[in-house]
């Protein structure tokens, strides 16, 4: 069972927050950076979450066709066939959707996944996340709600974000500000308006300083006690441990006791992209400059096959994106917990 169902979903997220750790989700943009992650889950013998944004999903569509529903559907079919060869379980989540984005996206996704379920089959993706850090908290929780409903009824996994994450992935901007806080008041809002998993499981991307993309010691200060304080305040409330799933946005460049402090609180999902792009880039990077002369047809000399040759650098890129989603899952303490 490569690809989660529905149940064995839920009890992957329930496994991570009773063991004390949460599985890398790792940004994929194409058939090899796919090939790259399963490779790195299954060499760290942990089951794992791939997902794609909406800029990855139009580019996985063609750079001239860019739909996002047509590159969605295309990853989670391939997936389905290459995940079967690896001895792990993974989940498909498409990572954040903006409100302009819902009509494009997100909804006519769980609408397939809807029908799929309709028809006995599971559903296309295991989870989807609505970002509605750029609207008004009401607005946000309004559209949490309707979302919510339709995901519970094709049985797939809602994530949403309160809070802003700073730093800028694909077009979404997130300033640097108190915002990157998230409230134990923003928290309380969120379960009044979406429930506590009675409505529909969901995971909760709530921020404590999170940046996405890369920063250096400093430039922003992670407050991971933030998640402590929303868990109690909730907690208090309703009578539950701990009542969120939740996800950590914005990560590149966090100290492992900052990872590991998170995790205590209750996070599930960790979030990986900028990392992993360098890994995949960085030995093809080494490929072109050690052999300019072989991928270059230097003053009309042929170059070589050998190394122009996609697969060549290919298969390096694929190795060196596995080896740091393999670190990932120790990082995570997801390491050697795979179901099967």
């Amino acid at each position: 069972m490569p690809i989660a169902t529905p149940e064995v979903y839920a009890e992957m997220l329930d496994r991570a927050k009773a063991g004390g750790f949460a599985y890398p989700a790792i940004n994929v943009t194409s058939s090899q950076t796919l090939n790259a992650a399963l490779r790195g889950f299954a060499e760290a013998e942990s089951d794992g979450i791939i997902q794609v944004s909406t800029g990855g999903a139009e580019y996985l569509s063609g750079s001239t066709v860019k739909d996002m529903v047509t590159g969605s559907v295309a990853l989670a079919e391939y997936a389905r066939v290459v995940a079967a060869k690896y001895p792990v379980t993974v989940a498909l989540h498409t990572d954040h959707c903006p409100k302009d984005k819902l009509d494009g996206f997100m909804r006519p996704l769980i609408e397939i996944s809807r029908e799929r379920v309709a028809r006995g089959e599971d559903p296309l993706f295991q989870s989807h996340m609505w970002d509605g850090s750029a609207v008004p908290l009401e607005e946000n929780l309004q559209i949490a709600a309707e979302l919510l409903e339709k995901c519970a009824a094709a049985k797939v996994v809602m994530e949403m974000e309160i809070g802003v994450v700073g730093g800028e992935e694909d077009g979404i901007v997130g300033e640097i500000n108190e915002k990157l806080y998230t409230t134990a008041e923003d928290a309380l809002a969120t379960a009044e308006a979406v429930g506590i998993g009675d409505r529909g499981r969901y995971m909760l991307a709530a921020t404590f300083g999170n940046v996405h993309g890369v920063y250096k010691p400093g430039h922003v200060k992670l407050r991971p006690s933030v998640l402590k304080e929303i868990q109690d305040a909730v907690g208090a409330k309703y009578g539950k441990d701990k009542p969120f799933d939740l996800v950590f946005h914005g990560g590149s460049g966090s100290l492992l006791s900052e990872i590991h402090e998170a995790i205590s609180y209750g996070v599930v999902k960790m979030n990986i992209d900028t990392d992993t792009q360098y890994a995949f880039t960085r030995p093809i990077a080494d490929h072109m400059f050690r052999n300019y002369d072989g991928v270059l047809k230097v003053d009309g000399e042929v170059g070589n096959k050998k190394t122009y040759d996609p697969r060549s650098y290919g298969k390096a890129a694929e190795a060196g994106m596995a080896a740091r989603v393999a670190e990932a899952c120790r990082h995570l303490k997801s390491a050697g917990t795979r179901l099967s």
